[in-house]
């Protein structure tokens, strides 16, 4: 097992993932139901799809796939933000996207860092 070699780095990822699946479990069961275990947070949706982001301890990174689209990021110390590698934003505000784009409504994540 590779560990990361930022020790804050589990922290932060785990400290974020479970401030999400705070505010995911407030949305009706009948939209989206959001599972944490082991580092690994899956989205389930009414269609049987799900959007899945999990924790990337050997690279520091958290992935995010959805569909046939995946993200990466990083965590970025002078924002404080989760952000993409290839600077297509960061992680609240594009799970915001994706779960809008989903459950046919505006839905944002700004809060969580």
């Amino acid at each position: 097992m590779t560990m990361a070699s930022d020790p804050g780095f589990l922290r932060r990822a785990e400290q974020f993932l479970t401030g999400l699946v705070a505010i995911l479990d407030r949305f009706d069961p009948d939209e989206l139901e959001a599972d944490l275990a082991g580092g690994v947070l899956r989205i389930a949706f009414p269609d049987k799809r799900n959007c899945i982001l999990n924790r990337q301890a050997a690279v520091e990174q958290i992935w995010l796939a959805e569909g046939a689209s995946a993200w990466h990021f990083v965590f970025d110390g002078a924002a404080e933000r989760w952000v993409d590698t290839k600077g297509r934003g960061d992680l609240p505000t594009i799970l915001g996207e994706i779960l809008s784009r989903r459950l046919g409504r505006g839905v944002r994540l700004d809060a969580i860092s």
